[in-house]
């Protein structure tokens, strides 16, 4: 008898070709056919997720939000904090990403783990969160870039060029970035390994060369650079402390960037989360350490790193600690890893704006949801990111705190977006069939603690930069993220036409499959988390 259950057992056991077929299979079961080919490898997912986040280039974007919040010890101890939190994000997006890798993600997964009265409306919400928190990455990458290159240019005339917005906004690179990103998505994966190589050669460059060369006026000790506090902002030190946090948060920030790549993934289910763990933890290291050497080789005056004329504190240190050559030499370097940030952003964001136009949701979506039969590469979703980031960018002309709410909207925008569907598995009465990856037991505080960071935090980076501000210091993210949440809400519950009577979340695709057969792979009754039943709760998906 025993022997007949086992072979029983076996018969219902698939067996696949390949991999692939694997993937197309798990992506059938979340209600989707299998659109795009899965170019990239794990390594290469992985790739994705470290070269969006390119620890130096996004170190030197925003160094600024850390030196004047208190100097060296925000920037040591502040990334240090922040990494811990950081890490119980990335583990809680990593369990989700394992057990349904579509490039949905986040508005999916809130869809299916919360109640009935609530699905529909928080993955809109959702949804629109991540497309604003991506298309400002973007547009937030491709402004740091152009700074850099201004200041490159600074570097070069001796720090006697000062650049304009106007021709800040000029270099503004979206159009390289859409053009590369409009390629076959086979090419952006090969690209992948130049990229991490790149990254790692230039860190590992900048924490040898900075100590070796820098004069000994620039030179600090360990008392300094460990304990001292330096605060410009106006703020009391407790808060300046915790805005300094935007600089990690915004660095190491992308979590979802590999979760958007999840249906272009060979072993999506195993490579997605371990994509997300091991960019979030190499980078942070990296970054750390990066954060150490320029807290003892940056010298002690921090006005003057601030107010240099390049306007990158980071070019500033470089130019004191290698001078005009050697600092145009690692700039140079630095301003070529920036430029591969933002074709691997914009091809994410392509990808979260092709799967929320493929569920209907956005203005656009037939126009949008299109694959190109020569390149397999969801161009117009590409060329609409770009376009709606240029948009964006020309919040530079109403001054440097507007241009700096971008990388603040990057960050509220993400943890909003990050919350929903960590808290809705929880609170939305619904389980969850476990993938590959599992945090077991610690998924519920890894969770809590998840999720009260990142409600804090948003709080946080809604005030503005300075205690007394005036229009031009104004923190611009409350405009830009509460107008298009305000607009979303509007959309939705526009009478008649709006989303509340079309929208239906996720949309199966799959022919002759039945809409409830998503509910087969993740959906279970709240008990089967705790006794491992696989009873099914009747939904009306």
């Amino acid at each position: 008898m025993a022997e007949e259950k086992a072979t029983s057992k076996l018969s219902t056991v698939k067996v696949y070709d390949n991999v692939s077929d694997k993937d197309a299979a798990l992506l059938t079961t979340l209600g989707y056919k299998q659109e795009f080919k899965r170019n990239f490898s794990p390594f290469e997912v992985f790739g994705v997720g470290f070269s969006v986040i390119g620890p130096l280039p996004s170190l030197a974007s925003v160094l600024i939000f850390s030196i004047p919040y208190g100097g060296a010890s925000a920037m040591i101890w502040g990334w240090l904090t922040c990494w811990v939190f950081m890490t119980c994000i990335a583990l809680a997006m990593a369990e989700l990403a394992s057990a349904a890798p579509t490039s949905g993600g986040l508005y999916y997964w809130t869809f299916i783990f919360s109640s009935r009265k609530w699905r529909r409306f928080l993955s809109w919400i959702t949804g629109y969160s991540n497309t604003v928190s991506n298309v400002a990455s973007v547009a937030s990458v491709d402004w740091g870039c152009a700074v850099q290159v201004m200041a490159a240019a600074s570097i070069g005339s001796g720090l006697k060029f000062q650049p304009t917005v106007a021709q800040t906004f000029i270099l503004f690179l979206l159009l390289c970035h859409a053009s590369i990103a409009s390629l076959n998505p086979a090419v952006i994966a090969r690209l992948q390994m130049p990229y991490m190589v790149l990254n790692v050669l230039l860190c590992l460059a900048v924490i040898i060369a900075i100590p070796a060369a820098t004069p000994h006026e620039f030179m600090n000790n360990a008392k300094y650079a460990f304990g001292n506090f330096t605060n410009l902002s106006g703020w009391n030190n407790g808060y300046a402390f915790i805005l300094s946090f935007l600089s990690p948060l915004w660095a190491i920030g992308a979590f979802d960037c590999t979760v958007h790549m999840s249906e272009e993934a060979t072993n999506a289910s195993v490579a997605i989360p371990y994509a997300i763990l091991l960019s979030t933890t190499f980078s942070s290291l990296f970054g750390w350490a990066l954060n150490i050497v320029l807290a003892f080789f940056m010298g002690t005056d921090t006005q003057s790193i601030v107010n240099s004329p390049t306007g990158q504190p980071l070019a500033a240190i470089l130019f004191n600690s290698l001078g005009q050559k050697g600092a145009l030499a690692i700039w140079a370097f630095l301003v070529t890893v920036q430029f591969t940030m933002g074709t691997s952003m914009i091809t994410t964001c392509s990808r979260q704006i092709f799967a929320f136009s493929r569920d209907g949701a956005l203005p656009f979506s037939k126009w949008l949801y299109q694959i190109n039969q020569k390149s397999g590469a969801p161009v117009h979703c590409v060329w609409f990111s770009a376009f709606v980031s240029a948009l964006l960018g020309l919040l530079a002309f109403a001054g440097p705190s507007a241009i700096g709410a971008i990388f603040s909207l990057v960050v509220a925008g993400q943890y909003i977006t990050f919350s929903i569907p960590i808290a809705a598995r929880w609170l939305g009465g619904r389980g969850i069939k476990r993938g590959p990856f599992t945090l077991g037991k610690f998924s519920l505080p890894i969770a809590v603690t998840a999720v009260a960071f990142m409600a804090f935090m948003v709080i946080v980076f809604l005030f503005p930069a300075t205690p007394h501000p005036d229009k031009n210091e104004m923190n611009y993210t409350v405009v830009v993220l509460g107008g298009v949440l305000a607009l979303a809400v509007g959309y939705y519950y526009f009478p008649k036409y709006g989303g509340k009577y079309w929208f239906t979340g996720p949309v199966n695709t799959v022919e002759g499959k039945a809409r409830e057969g998503m509910a087969d792979f993740v959906m279970r009754d709240s008990s089967s988390e705790r006794d491992g039943s696989t009873t099914e709760k009747e939904s009306d998906m």
